[in-house]
């Protein structure tokens, strides 16, 4: 027969199993979040660049049109 001390301590340790478990899922959720995130900031700065080199070479050709072709 499992004494009173012993219940105890079990359900101490299922319920410290069961949270660390459920904080290492949080844990993966939020990385991972954090890395779409990321991502998603990175692309979008790098648009931006895309579009000012573009914006700027639209710029130098309307330029270049401006002179008489030889």
């Amino acid at each position: 027969m499992v004494g009173k001390f012993e219940r105890r301590k079990d359900t101490v340790q299922e319920l410290t199993e069961s949270a660390a478990t459920h904080v290492g899922h949080i844990a993966t959720i939020i990385a991972g979040a954090v890395r779409d995130v990321t991502r998603e900031i990175g692309d979008w700065v790098s648009d931006g660049i895309e579009m000012r080199e573009a914006a700027k070479k639209a710029r130098e050709d309307e330029g270049l049109d401006d002179q008489p072709i030889d």
